[in-house]
């Protein structure tokens, strides 16, 4: 397999013990955690200053990720990155310091398709905040209550730079179906999951 020369910067990286600290599961029940240890996460530099974290995870039944077709692991448990499990990062004391580690193959298609990733997980997150800034119409409750229902992006609004207003819906609501207005296409598992 030819992995291309990476057009951008990301690393694959842990979040710290300092961000689950900040961000306890009590209060924060969509953001991922194992018992153990954090996830390892793909962590690309938005170009709105931000990072973000995507997590690499064995079991996906939505469409709002990328899904790994290669390594062995997918094959047997539909692995991928979730873009309903991305954590916005605007501080560096939430990253650790020491590269998190993923299977080989998996790490070789992320590689291969990082531009995609990039910009499937960017769209996704950009069509959430402009949902939240009026500029979506909110004629499209539903469609948009599938798509965030679960979503961790309802934790970074101030990393997002969304007002609070009464008028804009404040939590988010599901994920199931429709990837256009997520902004996924291309390599998407089928249906969500709990």
């Amino acid at each position: 397999m030819h992995i291309p020369i990476d057009p951008f910067d990301y690393q694959i990286l842990n979040l710290s013990q300092q961000f689950y600290l900040d961000y306890p599961h009590t209060l924060y029940k969509e953001i991922l955690k194992k018992k153990a240890r954090p996830y390892a996460c793909l962590l690309l530099q938005s170009h709105y200053g931000y990072f973000i974290c995507i997590p690499y995870r064995s079991h996906i039944n939505h469409t709002y990720a990328f899904r790994f077709k290669k390594s062995a692991r997918s094959r047997k448990m539909k692995s991928g990155l979730d873009y309903t499990k991305i954590v916005i990062i605007n501080d560096l004391k939430y990253i650790s310091a020491s590269n998190a580690i993923v299977d080989k193959d998996e790490f070789n298609e992320t590689r291969l398709h990082i531009e995609q990733i990039k910009n499937n997980s960017q769209k996704y997150i950009d069509n959430y905040a402009r949902y939240h800034r009026g500029e979506i119409p909110l004629s499209d409750n539903r469609k948009f209550e599938r798509i965030y229902q679960y979503s961790t992006l309802k934790y970074f609004h101030h990393e997002l730079l969304i007002p609070t207003s009464p008028d804009i819906p404040s939590e988010v609501p599901s994920l199931s179906g429709d990837r256009e207005a997520a902004g996924c296409n291309g390599n998407i598992a089928d249906s969500h999951g709990r």
